[in-house]
C-alpha cells in the first residue's frame, strides 16, 4: 500500500497545495487560536468543513480533477491529513467540520439523525466536538461518570469532560454518558451546545494550540430523545463498542497527522541546513527514509481498517508515527544548533505539536497493548 493510485496521488497533490496556506498562518494561529475565523475561506478549510460527510448527504461533492472524494475512506483521510498537518496541524484541527463526531454519527445514527447532523455540516461551516474523556477517568468508556438520567419526563445530562478539541467553538457535540451500571449502560447523544447547562472553556496548552482543547461542564443539559444515538440498535452495538469503532477508524488519521509533523520538520531542516555534509547529511537522509517507511505503514494500516475494521495495525502506525514526529523535530533542533528553538519559531512549534499528538487517541503504551492483543490473537502477523 505504499504506492498510491492515480486518484489518491491527485488528491495528495491538491492537499499539499492547499496546505501551503495553512503553513503561512501557522504561527499566527498558534498565538491566537481565535483567528481561525479569519481563515474560513481557505480552500483547505472549506474542504475540511464537509470532510467526512457521506456521499448520500453531500450537496456538492468535492472534486480533484476527474475524481470525487468525501473523506469517509480511511486511506483517503490519511493522505489528506498528512499533507494538511505538514502545513499546520493547528489549522487542520481548528477547522470546522464533522470530524470525530461525524464518524460516530455515520456508525450509530439512524436516517433521521444523519440527515439532521450532516445537513447542518453542508449548510454552513460548523464546528463539532467529541466528548468522551473525563477528569480522573481518561478515555475509558467503561469508567464514565457523566450520567444521562430521566427527570420529570425529560432526559438530562450531568457531568464533566476534559481535553475536548474545539469544545468552546462547537455548535454540536457528541457526548458519551452512562444510563446505568455495566458495559451496556453507555450511550452517546448529540447536543446543541447552546442548550442551557452546557459550558465549555479552553484549557492552556503548549502544543496543537489551534485546536483550542477545552473542558466541558454539563449541568442538567436537556437531551432530546431523538438525539440519542444508536436508539435503533441493540445495547451491545452502541456505547463502548461505538467508541472503540470510532477510535479504530480514526487511528490511522492520527498517525498521518504525526507523520505530517515529522515531514514538516524534515523539510524544514533540509531547507535551512541545505549545506549539510558528512554525518549530518546522512542523518537527514536516514530521517527521510524512516518517514517514507512509516508512511507505507500508515497507508497499510488505513487500508486494513477500511477492509476489516480492526485497529491493531493502526496502533503500530500511530505509535511509530508519534515517536518519529518527536525524534525528527528534536533532531532538526540538534542539527540547527543550540539556539534553534529560539531562532526558528516554526520549528519550536513543530516540537510542541509533536509532543501534543502523542496524547491524541491513546498514548504509545496503550497502542502497544492494543498491538500486542492483535498479535496474540493472530490478527496481526509478525
Amino acid at each position: 500500500m505504499s504506492v498510491l493510485d492515480g486518484r489518491l496521488t491527485a488528491l495528495r497533490g491538491q492537499a499539499r497545495e492547499w496546505a501551503a496556506d495553512f503553513r503561512a498562518a501557522a504561527l499566527e494561529l498558534d498565538r491566537d487560536p481565535g483567528l481561525v475565523a479569519d481563515h474560513l475561506d481557505l480552500p483547505g478549510v472549506r474542504c475540511l468543513s464537509t470532510f467526512g460527510v457521506p456521499p448520500a448527504f453531500q450537496v456538492d461533492p468535492p472534486t480533484v480533477g476527474p475524481y470525487r472524494f468525501d473523506g469517509t475512506n480511511g486511506l483517503e483521510r490519511a493522505v489528506v491529513l498528512e499533507e494538511f498537518a505538514a502545513g499546520d496541524i493547528g489549522m487542520t484541527l481548528a477547522a470546522p467540520g464533522p470530524s470525530m463526531s461525524g464518524v460516530l454519527v455515520a456508525k450509530l445514527g439512524d436516517q433521521e439523525q444523519q440527515e439532521w447532523f450532516f445537513g447542518r455540516m453542508t449548510a454552513a461551516p460548523t464546528w463539532t466536538c467529541f466528548a468522551l474523556t473525563e477528569p480522573e477517568r481518561g478515555s475509558d468508556a467503561s469508567a464514565l461518570g457523566t450520567a444521562l438520567r430521566e427527570e420529570d419526563g425529560e432526559l438530562r445530562l450531568t457531568g464533566a469532560k476534559r481535553y475536548v478539541g474545539n469544545a468552546a467553538r462547537a455548535r454540536y457535540a457528541a457526548v458519551f454518558a452512562r444510563t446505568r451500571p455495566g458495559p451496556l449502560g453507555v450511550t452517546a447523544v448529540l447536543l446543541d451546545t447552546e442548550a442551557e447547562g452546557y459550558h465549555a472553556e479552553p484549557l492552556d496548552s503548549l502544543g496543537i494550540r489551534g485546536a483550542q482543547i477545552g473542558a466541558v461542564t454539563l449541568n442538567g443539559v436537556r437531551v432530546d430523545r431523538d438525539r440519542v444515538l444508536g436508539r435503533h440498535l441493540s445495547p451491545a452495538r452502541r456505547g463502548i463498542w461505538a467508541s472503540l469503532q470510532v477510535f479504530n477508524e480514526l487511528r490511522p488519521s492520527v498517525a498521518a497527522l504525526a507523520l505530517g509533523i515529522a515531514g514538516a520538520a524534515h523539510a524544514y531542516v533540509r531547507e535551512h541546513y541545505a549545506g549539510a555534509l558528512g554525518e549530518d547529511r546522512d542523518r537527514i537522509e536516514v530521517l527521510g527514509g524512516r518517514i517514507a517507511a512509516t508512511r507505507a505503514l500508515v497507508h497499510r494500516a488505513a487500508a486494513a481498517v477500511d477492509a476489516t475494521g480492526d485497529g491493531y495495525l493502526a496502533s503500530a502506525a500511530k505509535a511509530r508515527a508519534c515517536a518519529l514526529a518527536e525524534e525528527t523535530t528534536l533532531a532538526a533542533c540538534d542539527l540547527l544548533g543550540p539556539a534553534a528553538r529560539l531562532s526558528h519559531p516554526l520549528l519550536d512549534k513543530l516540537v510542541r505539536d509533536a509532543r501534543g499528538v502523542e496524547f491524541m487517541e491513546g498514548t504509545r503504551n496503550i497502542q502497544h497493548l492494543n498491538l500486542f492483543q492483535g498479535m496474540r490473537s493472530g490478527r496481526v502477523g509478525a
